[in-house]
């Protein structure tokens, strides 16, 4: 079977066959001819050591190999005629032809090959009898190797493979899978007389079974033991749970503003719970959080502890990412047909997916991504494609204001050039500030150079009251084996507390006149209130959210979405009257550079850059001046 697959395959289905018809003819006593049976498809598994996709040779062709890799994209079903009936337009003689591969045409014969008596050669040409040859299904997938398998410095290899039968749509984009399969050849050229003509051949995988992976990144299978469960069920039973799953997310990050950072990354890790009303309408479980602050304050680190923790996940960044490539795009194939190639998002589906650099992204490609992170869903309609696509992810957002560092006192909308519009699709909303204070400095680096120091030990990676593994697998079982509703104590509270904050930001707003609200309380907060407190539910296997958590979910929307939309005098030492100050101090400078607006508009500071960056500039000099 290893050496010579494709004879030795049909043997063993024809055997299956016979094997069930003889069973059914001596169970019910009917004979052998009035059974009808359908064929069998013997698919494969094996516990071989796998090749990678750089190893394929031309030695491995005809073989069977097992190659791991991610799916990339799945074209659509399609009929393959197995047996080509055709028929002669004078003589109406008969002939089957036989394709010999997935990939492989056939060679009509341009003249019949009929003996006829009348003259030695007919002279009629073959019909192809459509209704009387036979299909099956075939599907075209495309293998990519795994991104950790990729060298530094090297592009990364894609396969296609070929699908056929009970084989077809097994798996989706996104999906680690093992293909146990036979190395062919076929020929890839345009037109086919040049492509017969030529000795250059284009590899492919003829898969004969698909086991799909339940490690590593990307989408996989969620297969527990009862070890495992009996191990989950007694975390889940620990008090302390939420704290210790707090601590877990990126030990080797210390400092006090990383503990309410950290324990909203594990609620957007544990995520809410989905619901689908009476009417179909389906509302998002899935948490979206957004860092926004200094640099050098372990942002990006976060987000790529999280992609190696998220049972599925996918990283991008901001300034390397389109529209299209992190939702769907539409692809011509060599054949002039149109198929949808998911992006990041929809690669994502079901999982996290974190973007880096979010402020570097341009503003179109943003507005693409506002459908994905509240309906859920990507609206194609392209090339004759309309179609919707599933992207149930939780976001994980990276930013930098806009002038390099956090300005405190600017509100979150003059340090950062987001719309409201997406900033009110985030959940939790952080401002990470990089604050020079002496305590905190010896703190952090004594902990830096520590990791620095056993960097090269047994346990150089310091870990948490959790390891990486089983905090992986632990959220994978909260997230499927879990879905837990407010009662009505947690339901009233939170009613109660919505509309007290609700209020507690209007009067703010009349205090503060002239000023906008860049991030409105509205019932996408409300809804953000209820996922933080079902995911605190889920840490604990719990069926329904309590008061205490409704309590820690208003505790984290403070200090994180409100906390970002106001601003710290008290970081500037002078108060209050120091930022009333400073706002007269730009009021006056507005009015000699020719402005007469209390804010910037945003095509100004794009058009008149210079002159915004010499206002920030006297600014600056202003507030030493003071």
């Amino acid at each position: 079977m290893l050496e010579e697959p494709e004879t030795t395959k049909p043997f063993f289905e024809s055997a299956a066959k016979e094997g069930l018809k003889t069973l059914l003819t001596a169970s019910t006593a009917q004979e052998a001819s009035d059974v009808s049976i359908p064929d069998f498809q013997i698919v494969l598994r094996s516990s071989q050591n796998s090749l990678s996709l750089r190893q394929l040779t031309s030695e491995h062709v005809n073989k069977l190999i097992k190659v791991p890799g991610i799916i990339i994209s799945c074209s659509k079903t399609r009929s393959k005629a197995t047996i080509i009936v055709v028929r002669c337009t004078k003589c109406q003689n008969v002939k089957k032809l036989i394709p010999k591969g997935p990939m492989a045409g056939v060679n009509i014969p341009n003249k019949c090959d009929a003996v006829s008596t009348m003259v030695n050669d007919c002279p009629g040409q073959y019909i192809v009898m459509a209704d009387q040859c036979e299909y099956i299904d075939q599907q075209t997938l495309k293998l990519q190797e795994s991104p950790e398998a990729v060298p530094t410095g090297e592009m990364p290899r894609n396969i296609q493979l070929a699908v056929d039968r009970y084989l077809v749509d097994r798996v989706v984009p996104g999906t680690r899978v093992a293909v146990l399969a036979i190395s062919s050849l076929f020929n890839s050229g345009v037109r086919q007389k040049v492509a017969t003509s030529s000795p250059i051949k284009t590899p492919y995988l003829r898969v004969l079974g698909i086991h799909i992976q339940s490690e590593g990144g990307g989408r996989t299978t969620s297969h527990f033991t009862p070890q495992e469960e009996d191990e989950f069920q007694r975390m889940a039973r620990d008090e302390h749970i939420y704290e210790k799953l707090a601590r877990s997310i990126a030990p080797q990050i210390s400092g006090e503003y990383t503990v309410d950072l950290k324990r909203a990354i594990a609620c957007l890790l544990m995520s809410g719970s989905r619901k689908t009303l009476p009417d179909n309408t389906r509302l998002r479980g899935d948490i979206n959080v957004l860092l926004m602050g200094d640099p050098s304050t372990a942002k990006s680190q976060f987000l790529k502890f999280v992609e190696k923790v998220a049972p599925i996940a996918v990283y991008t960044s901001g300034k390397g990412s389109s529209a299209a490539g992190l939702t769907a795009s539409v692809v011509k194939d060599s054949k002039g047909e149109f198929y949808l190639e998911g992006g990041a998002m929809v690669l994502a589906d079901g999982g996290v997916i974190c973007i880096d650099e979010f402020d570097k992204m341009r503003e179109t490609d943003r507005v693409a991504i506002h459908e994905a992170m509240e309906q859920q869903t990507i609206s194609v309609a392209k090339a004759g494609i309309t179609t919707v696509l599933n992207s149930r992810v939780s976001v994980l957002a990276a930013a930098n204001p806009i002038y390099g560092r956090y300005d405190d006192t600017k509100s979150i909308g003059d340090n950062i050039d987001l719309m409201t519009t997406i900033l009110s699709r985030f959940d939790m909303i952080f401002v990470v500030r990089d604050v020079r204070d002496r305590e905190r400095d010896i703190g952090i680096a004594q902990h830096v150079l520590d990791v620095h120091m056993s960097s090269n030990t047994a346990d150089s990676v310091p870990e948490g009251e959790i390891g990486s593994a089983v905090l992986r697998k632990y959220v994978a079982y909260c997230r499927e084996r879990c879905a837990p509703r407010l009662n009505e104590e947690a339901a009233r509270l939170l009613s109660s507390q919505y509309v007290a904050i609700r209020q507690q930001v209007s009067r703010g707003l009349k205090d503060r006149a002239g000023e906008t609200q860049v991030i409105p309380i509205t019932i996408r907060q409300l809804e953000a209130l209820v996922r933080i407190s079902e995911s605190l539910a889920k840490m604990r296997l719990s069926s329904e959210a309590t008061i205490s958590d409704v309590q820690e979910a208003l505790r984290l929307f403070r200090v994180s979405t409100l906390a970002a939309g106001e601003a710290n005098p008290n970081l500037l030492g002078g108060g209050e009257e120091m930022i009333k100050e400073i706002r007269r101090a730009e009021e006056f400078l507005k009015r000699r550079m020719g402005l007469r607006m209390t804010e910037v508009p945003r095509w100004y500071k794009k058009k008149h850059k210079y002159k915004v960056i010499i206002m920030k500039r006297l600014e600056k000099l202003l507030l030493e001046w003071s």
